[in-house]
């Protein structure tokens, strides 16, 4: 009743009204394709970590006897670059062929390999040009020889308890051994 009798609370609560609704039509609705833009640019700028699923650029190699790790060039091995995925790393690929899907292991690094690339080991050459440069998902399930960068199990989740072990002191690089009894010399 109050609104009715004045024409000016009638033009404030108008105004007040059209703001609100105006504002609300410009308000932008996330929709899937905004949801979809934001998973492409985080998987494209995300840093390496277990579990992370990635796009990468993937080639093929074939030339070599042994890896950088040492170990000798096989099916399986895979290259990378030593500051993203270090040596050690296990990885899964999702090609476009799925010949080349799988578990990876990267223990070879290259001076061609740089930023987000990896490089798959074939043993035949003409296989690699024929693989050329494509486009991968990868997922990367443990970081270098660390055994705890792997990703928890959904147990080791569900069980996990609030207080933690204590870590173990890091084992010496060298045997302490006990320091040497001091030789007496007597003479006769």
């Amino acid at each position: 009743m109050i609104i009715a009798r004045s024409v000016w609370r009638k033009a404030i609560v108008t105004a007040v009204a059209a703001v609100g609704f105006v504002s609300l039509y410009e308000v932008t609705i996330l929709d899937s394709k905004y949801a979809a833009r934001q998973a492409v640019l985080r998987e494209s700028t995300a840093p390496p970590s277990p579990g992370a699923r990635l796009l990468f650029n993937a080639t093929a190699y074939c030339k070599g006897l042994t890896t950088t790790s040492g170990v000798a060039a096989q099916t399986g091995v895979a290259a990378a670059d030593p500051q993203l995925l270090p040596v050690g790393s296990v990885v899964e690929i999702d090609a476009v062929d799925a010949r080349y899907n799988g578990i990876y292991t990267v223990m070879d690094t290259g001076p061609s390999v740089q930023g987000r690339q990896v490089d798959i080991y074939t043993w035949n050459c003409n296989e690699a040009l024929r693989f050329g440069r494509q486009q991968i998902h990868l997922v990367v399930l443990r970081l270098g020889w660390n055994p705890r960068a792997t990703t928890a199990g959904f147990m080791d989740r569900f069980f996990k308890h609030p207080t933690a072990a204590p870590e173990p002191a890091p084992l010496p690089s060298r045997p302490i051994l006990p320091p040497a009894p001091a030789e007496v010399k007597t003479e006769n």
